[in-house]
């Protein structure tokens, strides 16, 4: 058993779990160039052979962050099209990723970084692939550069956000932005039309007596 940093004890069952989660934390402070595995150990308080043995390299580690990121956006970008089945959602739902995880985010499309070829990361972007296509099958014979070009504005906001390359008021709030700029792109699903009030049947009307007569009887 070792204890990380924190204190707190953990079995080597977990210590890969413990590893990439200390990884995701040093990238959101320092970003992937500061990321070393020797450093990682120190964070983690093991020996520097332990993070080699689950990661082999740095590039190992950050093929397993990238993997973790495309299945976590494959996760967000479903739960969003499940939940309102709108295009323009599933942009801002693309957007408030790439804030609140940026660790993964700034690392998933960086390929010079990790092993694209490598089997588990691979099967996270085919994931991905096929929570994005969920959405696209709103788009009634939609040609392929209609997703490249959704897929291309919503990217294009989050990296200029994250850059700080957008003015102050659109930064201080990435995903409500990406609401209004997909607004452009994606108009809100037109909502059903109301059920026509049904008219009275003036024949039946006619034939009730007045109010306070009665039909006689013959």
């Amino acid at each position: 058993m070792a204890r990380p940093d924190s204190g707190r004890p953990y079995h080597h069952g977990d210590l890969r779990r413990v590893l990439l989660d200390e990884a995701v934390a040093s990238l959101r402070e320092s970003g992937p160039s500061a990321l070393s595995l020797r450093n990682l150990a120190r964070r983690v308080g093991v020996s520097h052979a332990a993070p080699a043995h689950h990661f082999g390299d740095k590039r190992g580690l950050l093929t397993a962050v990238a993997a973790e990121g495309y299945r976590r956006l494959a996760g967000s970008l479903g739960a969003a099209y499940e939940a309102r089945r709108d295009l323009a959602e599933v942009g801002v739902a693309y957007v408030r990723f790439a804030v609140e995880e940026r660790p993964y985010f700034e690392v998933m499309f960086r390929p010079d970084l990790y092993d694209p070829t490598d089997p588990d990361l691979v099967a996270a972007r085919s994931a991905l692939g096929a929570a994005l296509s969920g959405p696209a099958a709103l788009v009634p014979a939609a040609p392929p550069e209609a997703g490249i070009a959704a897929w291309s504005l919503v990217h294009g906001l989050a990296a200029l956000g994250l850059a700080g390359n957008l003015p102050p008021e659109i930064e201080g709030d990435l995903p409500a932005a990406a609401r209004r700029v997909t607004s452009h792109l994606f108009p809100a699903p037109a909502a059903p039309p109301e059920a026509p009030l049904k008219a009275p049947d003036k024949s039946r009307e006619a034939q009730r007596p007045p109010k306070g007569k009665k039909k006689k009887k013959r």
